[in-house]
């Protein structure tokens, strides 16, 4: 073989890897797309695959890190900013503990609600600030779990009717002002209120799904304690939440934002069940750090008396 014909063989096979890595970059946040559904103009499609990109590389640096102690993952969050995700997914609301620092008391016996029937599917709020309304109808369908009953509880009946209670429909709002509601109406199924992501006038007042009352504990040593006899509804500091996949989390602060529930506790993390789908974190969970871990023990924390 000559020199030339040597040449420029290696510049073509050169080319020709440069063009598979360039396609291969571009399949990976075509598959993303094709995944989660999204579908955007060229401009915008163009802005949210560096984006992508720049998550992917902030995912694989701290997965790189052996001293995590959680993994990182590609989601349906994946094409957002950290500033995109703050102002679509979470509601911002002052800490009514935020001076105290809390421990966990020690823990009765290690408890794991999922693996007693006592937790209803994981559900997608979608983008809506509405995770008081899932954290809430979780409590809900926790309580009738334990009662023999299956039930799908509408979180839109919430979003659109308890504002009188203080909630703010996709806004934000309180888990246990949910509750308080369903205490004086009642509730209704997601078959007959369907949800759609998005604040609404209210159809249906109330519904046949009763409660007598509501309690709340407030701190990790009293949180701790109603854990061991049901699921318990939460709030904590989500900022960090959006490329969590798997492992024990506590890299957060205490700027409460989001509302879920607490499913589980052992000596070694919080098992909370979140509401933005099975193909974020660990099928639709995260376990925290004990201990008073993203503020999860700062706010009122709702059980169905």
């Amino acid at each position: 073989m000559n020199k030339e014909l040597l040449i420029a063989l290696v510049a073509l096979l050169s080319a020709a890897a440069v063009f598979y890595n360039s396609v291969e970059a571009k399949d990976d946040f075509l598959l993303w797309k094709e995944k989660f559904g999204y579908n955007w103009s060229h401009e915008e499609d163009s802005y949210r695959r560096l984006i992508y990109l720049k998550n992917v590389e902030i995912i694989n640096k701290h997965n790189a890190d052996k001293t995590q102690t959680y993994t990182m993952g590609v989601n349906q969050f994946s094409g957002l900013t950290d500033a995109e995700f703050y102002v679509t997914y979470l509601n911002p609301r002052e800490n009514p503990n935020k001076d105290n620092i809390e421990e966990v008391s020690d823990i009765n016996a290690d408890i794991d609600w999922t693996t007693k029937g006592q937790v209803s599917p994981i559900k997608n709020q979608g983008s809506c600030g509405s995770c008081w309304a899932f954290s809430a109808v979780a409590v809900l369908e926790s309580w009738a779990l334990s009662r023999g009953e299956t039930v799908n509880l509408a979180e839109q009946q919430l979003v659109d009717c308890s504002k009188s209670y203080g909630n703010d429909g996709c806004n934000g709002g309180f888990n246990y002002k949910g509750l308080a509601y369903v205490k004086d109406h009642g509730i209704t199924t997601t078959s007959s209120y369907a949800y759609t992501a998005k604040t609404g006038t209210c159809k249906v007042q109330g519904g046949s799904f009763k409660i007598s009352g509501v309690q709340t504990a407030k701190g990790c040593t009293p949180l701790a304690t109603a854990i061991q006899a049901r699921p318990v509804g939460v709030s904590a500091d989500a900022t960090n939440w959006s490329r969590y996949s798997s492992g024990i989390f506590n890299n957060c602060g205490r700027s409460l934002n989001h509302d879920i529930q607490l499913v589980g506790l052992t000596g070694t993390y919080y098992k909370i069940k979140n509401s933005w789908g099975a193909t974020w974190g660990e099928q639709g969970f995260i376990r925290l750090a004990p201990g008073n871990t993203c503020g999860v023990c700062d706010d009122l924390s709702p059980w169905v008396q």
